[in-house]
This record gives structure tokens, sequence and C-alpha cells, in this order.
């Protein structure tokens, strides 16, 4: 599990702009294979992440990635009462946790059981201003 700090979540900067953030909780993909898709977004513009989300090839982790940072956005215009302008706004940070892992049994040969581990990951996405871009 990630620690994420206080002070980077409830801070406020120089503007006035708050970074904000959304969370998957329990996404039915493996993390490896999630990952794949959010290192292809980590930094960029979000309209430039929404193109890039939209022509993924792969599709189901891309849409619910697609989602999350629609989410994001809104929640940064929830929190500073107004909407974005076109390139104001970058995924700042974006990070894939591994989930609870289902374990079952698949019948093998001579009566033993080969194991099947059904993984699950949480992603969080932070955005944030272009012009406040800081290096922490």
């Amino acid at each position: 599990m990630s620690k994420v700090n206080n002070n980077t979540i409830n801070r406020t900067k120089a503007d006035g702009t708050i970074p904000c953030f959304a969370k998957l909780n329990d996404v039915p993909t493996s993390p490896r294979k999630m990952r794949l898709v959010v290192d292809n977004i980590r930094g960029m513009e979000v309209n430039r992440a929404l193109g890039v989300l939209r022509f993924s090839s792969r599709k189901a982790a891309a849409l619910r990635i697609e989602k999350l940072l629609r989410s994001a956005i809104a929640n940064w215009e929830q929190t500073n009462g107004r909407k974005t302008e076109e390139g104001e706004l970058y995924v700042s940070r974006v990070f894939v946790d591994a989930g609870a892992t289902l374990k079952r049994l698949r019948p093998a040969p001579q009566g033993r059981g080969y194991r099947i581990r059904k993984r699950s990951n949480h992603v969080t996405l932070f955005v944030d201003t272009l012009n406040n871009e800081n290096n922490d």
C-alpha cells in the first residue's frame, strides 16, 4: 500500500488552485497490465492523454483509466470552482498498486490442483495545473 503525503493533497497553490486526484479500487486486471497503459499518459496534458487512451490497443484498461481521468478533471473543477481551459491541466502523478488476489484451483493430472491467481489493482491519478508544476 502506498503512502500519500497529506501535504500534497491539501496544498493550495500560489494562484489558488488545488491539485486533485481520483481513485479506482479493485479493478479486475493484473497490476502489470494496467501499468502498461498508465505509463503512456504519465506527465501528459489531459486532452492529449484522453486521445492516447482512446486509441490504445489495451481497450479494457484504457476505458477504465479514461473514466478515472475524466473523474479527476471533474474533481479539479469542483474543488477550484471553475472550468478547465485548454491545456491547463496535466497528469502530475499516477500509480498502480496491487489489490486483493483471489486464489482458485484448476484441476490437474493425478489428483493435483494448479493454483490460479486472479489479480486486481488500485489506480490513483493526480491532476494539477501546468503553470504550477512542482518537482517534489
